[in-house]
């Protein structure tokens, strides 16, 4: 009998392709700048790392759905830093790393090939993947009117790779529109910490869902604002029923947050002194990247909040990263996020102040 691998249904990984921009911008006299991908290269807080620490030695194994004191700790930060509120411990699941959980959440919750996923016009790559794995049909667009009727809605704001915020009232009129068509909507809030010319809510904002969560899951991270991307935290939250089944998912398949992650989690959620501190660090490397892009005559589209700026000089994408790999500076092709994106670039804030302020003294 043949066998159709799974890795078949799958595209060659993007970041493959920039191998070569990478090797000539790693040959400049400065080095490279890497302002490609969006990892954390600032310290973990020194509390966070104690927490880490302090359970090293508990030898049991952890339970899936994570300890009441992390669950407890999610539903206080929501409240305290979104203004989400009525949220049950209950339905607060902790997952290993968001990007592990989208890639899975089409498949754990039943949908196949008969079902059809949407996602945004300019998209994080692993929504589709979260498709194809699943064997599901798919979709790319910023409205859920017309075509087929989804069974699952991806929404990201602010946006991966564009920064863009969708406002309470878009935001709305999206919920209505899929809740009408019975679709679920996962709601990818990973950068909902980093407003800064317009402030993100969340899908499970009043405002936006009437407090009614039914149908509904944020998806949290803390790999951005509390550096944790090499710890693999984050969370979901919203509708109690969805979060239960993935909860038994995850259960049978041993997912399972090592212990001490989940302590130096609860120390995250709980510490907001070091959150806001890493917040204005991005900002201000926000600011210079910004200046020096103008400066060099990019024109920025959205980037109002998150940890990226979109900008463009009008011409095919990969002509602007080697421009950028000529003057040992790496950026992603618009086009890794969806065609719309074939004549833009995505410039990632996370590199050292050092890095960002010789990337713009190389372009300007």
């Amino acid at each position: 009998m043949l066998r159709r691998s799974v890795a078949s249904r799958l595209p060659d990984f993007p970041w493959d392709s920039l191998n070569e921009a990478k090797r000539r911008a790693a040959a400049h006299p400065g080095g490279i700048v890497d302002l490609s991908v969006g990892t954390p290269v600032d310290p973990v807080a020194i509390n966070i790392q104690a927490a880490l620490s302090s359970v090293a030695d508990v030898p049991g194994y952890p339970v899936t759905h994570g300890t009441p004191e992390l669950r407890a700790a999610a539903v206080a930060a929501m409240a305290r830093r979104f203004g989400v509120t009525g949220i049950s411990p209950n339905a607060v699941l902790p997952v290993i790393g968001t990007k592990e959980l989208i890639a899975s959440i089409t498949r754990d919750l039943g949908f196949g090939s008969a079902d059809l996923v949407v996602f945004p016009e300019l998209a994080y790559p692993t929504y589709e993947i979260s498709a194809l794995l699943a064997g599901s049909k798919m979709q790319r667009s910023d409205t859920i009117v017309g075509g087929a009727t989804p069974s699952l809605v991806f929404l990201n704001s602010p946006s991966n790779p564009t920064g863009r915020v969708i406002g309470v009232e878009e935001l709305r009129d999206l919920v209505a529109v899929a809740r009408s068509a019975g679709a679920i909507v996962v709601s990818d809030e990973c950068y909902l910490g980093l407003g800064w010319d317009a402030q993100p809510v969340s899908v499970l904002d009043e405002r936006v869902c009437g407090g009614d969560f039914t149908g509904l899951i944020a998806v949290h991270s803390l790999s951005k604002t509390s550096n944790l991307a090499s710890y693999r935290t984050g969370f979901i939250t919203g509708d109690h029923n969805l979060v239960a089944e993935l909860l038994e998912v995850r259960r049978h398949a041993g997912l399972m947050m090592p212990y001490p992650i989940q302590a130096a989690m609860i120390e995250a959620l709980t510490d907001d002194s070091h959150e806001n501190a890493q917040r204005e660090i991005y900002r201000s490397r926000r600011a210079v990247l910004q200046a020096g892009l103008r400066g060099a005559e990019f024109h920025i589209e959205h980037s109002e909040a998150g940890l990226y700026i979109w900008a463009t000089r009008g011409e095919s994408c990969w002509d602007t990263v080697n421009w950028f790999a000529d003057r040992g500076i790496l950026v992603a092709p618009g086009e890794f996020y969806g065609p719309q994106g074939a004549k833009f670039v995505r410039c990632a804030l996370t590199a050292t102040d050092e890095r960002i302020t010789a990337a713009v003294t190389r372009i300007v």
